[in-house]
């Protein structure tokens, strides 16, 4: 076993101010002053959340490697957080998200009927967009929210004790 007491820096040859908008750089540095200097790769999941939400919901391979030039880390150890974590989304989306979670909790008390019934009323399947553009269906792990399942999370708003009846009034409520 081994302990790290600082992490992996690498330098990247690039001019960090010219790797995002300044409002994009200012929300970042926010999150990076959190932190001690040399761990300022820290700041890795709210960087990707800004940048992702700045690229209409999506995380390009270019935007993770300027992710990881500007917190001086390895672009693999980038990459690894997003592809880890279901928040983060590599391919485009839709103008909002329906996350539906399919942990144990949820399942008993009726996500898999909330899925399958926004599948069957909207057409779309776990993990596309429909064909307007108005919506990608995701099924996600825990939301946390165990005591009031089924979870959904509607772009960044919890909603507990759904049915399909007022999954559908939060759908319809959607431009």
């Amino acid at each position: 076993m081994s302990f790290r007491n600082a992490p992996q820096a690498v330098e990247h040859d690039v001019d960090k101010s010219a790797l995002f908008s300044p409002e994009i750089r200012e929300a970042i540095d926010a999150h990076i002053a959190k932190y001690p200097p040399e761990w300022k790769q820290s700041a890795v999941m709210p960087a990707l959340s800004i940048v992702q939400d700045a690229n209409g919901g999506w995380l390009t391979t270019e935007l993770m490697d300027d992710v990881a030039a500007y917190l001086d880390m390895p672009a693999v150890s980038v990459y690894e957080v997003a592809t880890f974590y279901g928040m983060y989304d590599l391919t485009p989306q839709g103008r909002h998200k329906v996350c539906v979670c399919n942990s144990i909790s949820c399942m008993l008390n009726g996500s898999e009927e909330l899925i399958e019934h926004v599948e069957h009323k909207y057409g779309v399947k776990v993990g596309e967009t429909t064909s307007d553009g108005r919506f990608t269906l995701k099924e996600v792990e825990c939301l946390g929210a165990c005591r009031d399942a089924p979870a959904v999370l509607l772009d960044k708003v919890y909603h507990e004790k759904l049915t399909p009846e007022s999954l559908d009034k939060l759908i319809d409520g959607l431009e």
